[in-house]
């Protein structure tokens, strides 16, 4: 038994999110239909992480076993040719048995992309949230600030009732940026995210640029362990990076 890792790149406009879903488009169920029909056994992937619907990667790593005896070049030509278009294979390997591409990730890493000018894009709509509203850049890259380290991030995420050490979780970098085009990019890198926790953070750091929050209350924030209520939109975030030792 084989056990092979894969690098793919992808557009999350037409999926329902990575993880696969009864009666659903995603991108495991795009994956594992084209894996299976080319090796001609069943395979199921293990992810990296498991982008939500609308989010897009640069980076995904997935890994499966299988018997097939098929080379990595191979391997790649062959999916690409059997996966939809916005679904790509950049990168094949064999690897060791026992990695995991979910378990053995030690961080990954999120952009968020704001068009922040009066006017939008014609060329990158699909991958950016357009806001009209200038935002303040310094406010919150201060807001950010309060982010970083370790910190009990259920007021940033979906998941409810677990134990308290579940929500516990490392950004190891954060930071917001602006070009001379108008495109904010906030790049946040922890050791693993819980589900919508970059679109709460982005969503947060919004209404601090927009002067709706201050930069003080993020603690408080933290402290209440209550959702947020401002969920940035999906179609600005992109996974990046997943490292591994």
């Amino acid at each position: 038994m084989r056990n092979i890792k894969l690098v793919l790149q992808y557009s999350g406009k037409n999926y329902n999110g990575f993880q696969i879903q009864p009666n659903q488009p995603t991108i495991q169920g795009e994956i594992e239909k084209a894996l299976s029909t080319l090796l001609r056994e069943k395979i199921s992937v293990i992810g990296s992480g498991r982008t939500d619907a609308g989010v897009h990667a640069l980076c995904q790593v997935v890994n499966f076993e299988t018997d097939s005896d098929v080379s990595p070049y191979h391997l790649r030509w062959s999916v690409n040719a059997l996966l939809p278009p916005d679904i790509v294979v950049v990168e094949v390997c064999e690897v060791d048995e026992e990695f995991d591409a979910r378990r053995d990730a030690i961080s990954r890493e999120y952009h968020y992309f704001i068009l922040n000018r009066k006017y939008p894009s014609v060329f990158i709509p699909d991958f950016c949230y357009f806001l009209a509203r200038p935002l303040n850049l310094v406010s919150m890259r201060e807001a950010a600030d309060k982010f970083s380290g370790t910190h009990n991030f259920s007021s940033f995420c979906v998941c409810k009732g677990w134990r308290d050490e579940s929500y516990v979780k490392t950004i190891q970098e954060i930071e917001c940026s602006k070009d001379d085009r108008g495109l904010i990019k906030i790049r946040t890198k922890a050791n693993s995210f819980l589900h919508h926790m970059v679109r709460y953070i982005v969503g947060t750091l919004i209404q601090v640029g927009l002067g709706n929050l201050e930069p003080e209350e993020v603690p408080k924030i933290f402290e209440r362990k209550e959702t947020v209520s401002c969920l940035a939109p999906p179609q600005g975030l992109i996974l990046v990076d997943v490292k591994y030792p």
